[in-house]
Parts: structure tokens; C-alpha cells; sequence
């Protein structure tokens, strides 16, 4: 699917990244949240998970990268997402999106997970975007 006009159910869309320790440095410097359960080896050793985690946000923000590859002009309007379990920093994640109803006017229902490399599901939820009709661009860098 290359073309708004084949957008519809069933239509899908994914983005994949390998989140490295400098990704998450980088994420925590960037929104301000710098919990030493992302940043720290010895804090996170004493927690349930043992060892740094990637930030949720970070992780769903794959899904925004996933949207940004349906063609036209993606825009969220909401997500409802249940984190199932953590990834650690040096992980390749997988988000997949994909249009479950067309509510017509440009409006769309999605499904949206992430996987880890091993196929295990750590987020898992749907979103309600809108689409609209690409406008004529030039990429200019």
C-alpha cells in the first residue's frame, strides 16, 4: 500500500529500531524524566526488573513512527495502551499498526502493539487517528 486513495481495514503499516542506552539517555534528556530506573545500573539492579528499562513513552513512541508511515497526513486524536512488559536498553522493537474500522471523513480505528525481537507483545492497544489526503511536498532536506 503505497496510495491514501487504498487506505482501509486490514491495511498495515510497521517501524522497527534497535533502542540503544544512548537512545534512552537522549529520550530522558530530552522529556525530562530521569528516573535512575532508566539511567542507573546500580538503582535498577534493586528493583523487579534488575536492570534499566526503556521508558514507556519511548517505547510507544515507535507506534507515532509506525503511523508516520500510512501515506497521507497522520494525525492522533487518541491511544489507549497497556504496557505488558519492560524492554531493556539494546532491544530491536517492532510497532505495528493497523486499521481495524474506517469511520469515514478521514477517521480510522487502529490496532497498535509492539514486539520485542523474540516476538514477545510489551505494549499493546488502539488508536483512533485521522488521515488526511497528503498535500503536494517537495522534500527539501
Amino acid at each position: 500500500m503505497n496510495r491514501y486513495e487504498e487506505l482501509g481495514v486490514g491495511e498495515r503499516v510497521s517501524f522497527t529500531k534497535q533502542l540503544s542506552s544512548e537512545d534512552v539517555s537522549a529520550f530522558a534528556t530530552i522529556s525530562g524524566d530521569t528516573n535512575p530506573l532508566h539511567l542507573d545500573d546500580e538503582f535498577a539492579k534493586r528493583t523487579r526488573f534488575g536492570t534499566p528499562i526503556v521508558h514507556g513513552t519511548l517505547i510507544s513512541g515507535l507506534i507515532s513512527a509506525a503511523l508516520a508511515r500510512f501515506p497521507g497526513v497522520t494525525i492522533y486524536l487518541s491511544q489507549d495502551l497497556e504496557f505488558l512488559s519492560a524492554a531493556e536498553p539494546g532491544g530491536t522493537l517492532t510497532a505495528t499498526c493497523e486499521i481495524t474500522e474506517a469511520f469515514g471523513e478521514s477517521r480510522y480505528r487502529l490496532d497498535t502493539v509492539v514486539h520485542n525481537e523474540s516476538g514477545e507483545k510489551l505494549a499493546d492497544g488502539e488508536a483512533i487517528v485521522l488521515i488526511d489526503e497528503p498535500p503536494e511536498y517537495t522534500e527539501t532536506f
